[in-house]
Parts: C-alpha cells; structure tokens; sequence
C-alpha cells in the first residue's frame, strides 16, 4: 500500500489579503520557502512532497507515523505566520490515497475557515512495515535540450513541456497514478498498481498521438525515497542505452 498525505495551509486566501492584500513578492517567497521546509522535514524520514498549488502539497509518506506528521506541524507554526493541516490516507493506489487523505481533511472543515487550525485528519495509516509499498516513475523527454532547449525560446519549451504534462497526467490518472512536474523536462509518477508494460503503453500512446519520445526509469522499495532513487537508477540504464529502451525497473525490496 501507498500512503499520501495532503498538506494544506489554513484559511490561506483570506490571510492573504487581510488587513489588506499582501506584496505578491512576499506570498511567493513564503510559499516557495515552505514547500521546501516541508520537503526537508519529509525527506528526513523517507518521505518525497511534491507541489500542486503551492498552498496545498501532496506527500508521499511511507514510514511516517502520527507523531511525525504532529512534529512538522509544530515546527511550521513555531516559525510561520501560517498553520498547516494534513489528511493522511492509504490504499493500494496513489490516487485513491490521497483522495482518502482529502475527504478526511475535508470533514474537518473547509480550507478557508478560521475554525480550522493545525488539524490531522486520519483516513488510515500504514502501521506494518510490511504493507508498505511504494512504485515511482521518473520520466523524461527524450533529448529535449539539443532538439528545444537550445534552439526554442524558453517559452515555446516550457509549452512543450506543460503539453506534455497534460497528456501524461491524463492517461496516468484513468490508471489510479498521479504526476508531477519536477523540474527541466522531468516528471515523477506515484504509480502503485501499473505494471512496466502499462507505463510503456502510456508512453507510446504519446509518442504517436503528439510525437514526443519519453522515457521512464521505475524504482520500487518500501519508501518513497528509495523507490525514487531506484527509478534515477533506471532512467540513467535507458541513457547509457541510448534511450533505445522505453522503461527500465529497478527493485530495492
């Protein structure tokens, strides 16, 4: 199983623009600055977070416990003006654990309430070790820096890249895995539940439909960390192969 945790700041929109609207600067800089302080605090226990909307986060989180989800949430509000709440839920794929994590967060009341502050809500929660399973993909676009990088505007690859986003995104979720966008032309999938030839399907799919060759490195291991380092592992076999591959798995079980 996959466990998913939903971290969502509280009463966020009004906050920002109480007493007045704050310097859009400022809000930036302390979004940015907290996804990256959650990020450290996860991935110290082998967890991964990944960005959404910025003012809510999607975490892997694997071998984190109860008290380590309450331990982020003191440290966030003993050095921010803001609280953060978290949904915890688990399943047997991505998308249905953090839909889990969302409707328990959800029955403890809406995102811009006031009457929300710091609440955990728990769907359920990966306690034997055993049950805990995690599969990533790192996909990439293949040599999009001497085909776009080098000879497109920044805009039009940047364009390329968020196309490309969208069909994977769209044929990842009908399968119960999700994706996001990790920087360059690199994405990272959650994809309990898919098999290798799945994700190659997806992968053909989009190179036929909008002519765009990908490659996938697919890590498996217990915890979110290990399983992405395995597929980092993979991606770089599919290179040193000259992409002639279209996924490679790599195994840390």
């Amino acid at each position: 199983m996959i466990q998913m945790t939903l971290i969502q700041i509280d009463n966020y929109g009004p906050w920002t623009v109480t007493p007045r609207p704050r310097t859009e600067s400022d809000l930036q800089i302390l979004q940015a600055e907290l996804y990256a302080d959650i990020q450290r605090q996860v991935a110290a226990r082998k967890g991964l977070v990944f960005y959404t909307r910025f003012d809510n986060l999607l975490a892997i989180t694997n071998g984190l416990s109860v008290e380590d989800h309450l331990r982020i949430q003191r440290s966030i509000r003993n050095r921010y003006p803001i609280t953060i709440s978290m949904g915890i839920g688990a399943a047997e794929t991505p998308h249905e654990a953090q839909k889990l994590a969302t409707i328990a967060l959800q029955e403890k009341g809406g995102a811009q309430s006031s009457d929300r502050k710091e609440i955990l809500a728990v769907d359920s929660i990966i306690e034997d070790p055993e049950d805990s399973f995690v599969q990533v993909a790192h996909i990439d676009i293949n040599s999009v820096t001497e085909t776009l990088t080098d000879i497109e505007s920044a805009f039009d690859t940047s364009f390329m890249v968020n196309k490309t986003q969208h069909y994977l995104m769209t044929k990842l979720v009908k399968k119960g895995a999700l994706l996001f966008f990790i920087g360059g032309d690199n994405f990272m999938s959650p994809c309990n539940g898919l098999s290798e030839q799945d994700i190659e399907d997806i992968l053909v799919e989009i190179d036929e439909e909008i002519g765009i060759g990908l490659k996938a490195g697919i890590g498996r291991s217990d915890n979110a960390e290990d399983s992405a380092y395995m597929a980092d592992i993979g991606l770089e076999e599919i290179r040193d192969k000259n992409n002639e591959m279209w996924t490679c798995v790599i195994d840390k079980l």
